[in-house]
């Protein structure tokens, strides 16, 4: 998704040097998607270009927000085929679920049939799907197939956010768990606040806050790899580096300490004082507390495009129950079992007013509308 790009779109010639430099120095695992613009196929091409193909992994998505029918399984299969110039994918991931409700839409298609055949096949070997929704549908989701993997979000910044912690060790148990924004798109390589980098430089200046969240990561057990997105030699043999000196339980206590420090002079910025807890959900409603005072917290904390994209994701805009505080009715429940003793109510309508713009509603209801008509469909058919 981060390729090196010019004005016509993928710079070819850089994005071969940086996709070679990587299998020759030994990674073999290469995430993409149908909606990424260009990526599969620059993909393909340089795989067969350099005969790679047999090397590598590779890792693409369908579509789930742009499938109307069960005939939609194939075409988007096919297209990801055709563009990678491949017959198999090693990892086929449903992209972007972020509530039960998709999974359950995709079923009543009769995707469990259409993707076991395909693995009897051989067009496809593992499937499993990437997630951006609540811990709590993470769950649901995961526990209702037998997946192969997942993809999650998951960092030190982000450790409760989403699947978090909890669904990373939830899953490790029975497969493997692919991480994606290590980095929190960048943010936690240039976009911490002065007093965070000068925490972690004093604490080991060779080593860059990319080193620091990419280490954090890889000191654990369950995380089967973590994806990094690199647009340039610089970051790729940088990345190379860390991967190299990589392993779990390699933090000792001094070192962790330095995150909690870190992590600290992030919070100052904080606005609410969200500790992730979770002990308010779940909510009657549905409105996803915690995710959403993570967003708002983020957008003060890193920036505005870092909050409202984890606010986009971790309300599920095509869901009913999209996990919006706008869907909070005052009823109290969560403020009875705040440890923090938080006007949880006050807040969340400070969220809605700062992070729900009229033209961010209007896309969600439009969303909702759209795929409710899909689903309406579906069940007088």
């Amino acid at each position: 998704m981060r390729f090196p790009r010019n004005i016509t779109g993928i710079d070819m010639r850089k994005t071969e040097e940086l996709i070679m430099h990587s299998i020759n120095a030994g990674v073999n695992y290469f995430d993409t998607a149908w909606i990424y613009p260009g990526s599969e196929e620059a993909l393909g091409t340089i795989f067969e270009k350099n005969q790679v193909r047999e090397k590598v992994f590779i890792a693409t998505k369908l579509p789930i927000v742009y499938v109307k029918s069960a005939a939609d399984f194939e075409k988007y299969l096919s297209q990801s085929l055709t563009r990678l110039k491949t017959d198999y994918i090693d990892y086929y991931l449903m992209h972007m679920i972020t509530d039960f409700d998709q999974w359950t839409t995709l079923k009543s298609w009769g995707i469990e049939s259409w993707l076991a055949e395909k693995k009897k096949t051989g067009q496809i070997r593992q499937i499993g799907f990437s997630f951006h929704g609540s811990c709590a549908e993470f769950l649901k989701v995961l526990d209702d197939y037998d997946w192969d993997h997942c993809l999650i979000q998951y960092n030190y910044f982000d450790e409760n956010f989403q699947a978090g912690v909890t669904g990373l060790k939830e899953a490790a148990q029975t497969m493997p768990v692919m991480i994606m924004e290590p980095l929190l798109g960048g943010k936690l390589a240039t976009g911490l606040p002065k007093t965070a980098v000068d925490i972690f430089k004093k604490a080991n200046s060779r080593l860059s806050p990319a080193g620091w969240a990419l280490n954090w990561i890889w000191n654990q057990e369950e995380p089967a790899l973590l994806l990094s997105g690199m647009s340039d030699m610089a970051q790729l043999e940088e990345n190379i580096r860390f991967a190299g000196n990589a392993q779990a339980g390699m933090l000792k206590e001094p070192e962790l300490d330095v995150y909690r420090l870190a992590l600290a002079a992030i919070h100052r910025s904080y606005k609410i004082q969200c500790t992730g807890c979770n002990y308010c959900m779940p909510c009657p409603k549905g409105v996803n507390i915690p995710g959403c005072f993570t967003a708002y917290n983020t957008m003060y904390a890193l920036s505005y495009v870092a909050g409202m994209q984890q606010f986009v994701t971790s309300t599920g805009l095509t869901s009913e129950r999209s996990g919006s505080p706008s869907q909070c009715s005052n009823c109290g429940k969560c403020e009875k079992h705040c440890p923090q003793h938080l006007p949880i109510m006050k807040y969340l309508a400070q969220v809605e007013r700062r992070m729900e713009p009229f033209w961010l509603k209007f896309i969600g209801v439009c969303a909702r509308a759209f795929l409710g008509k899909k689903r309406k469909k579906k069940k007088e058919q």
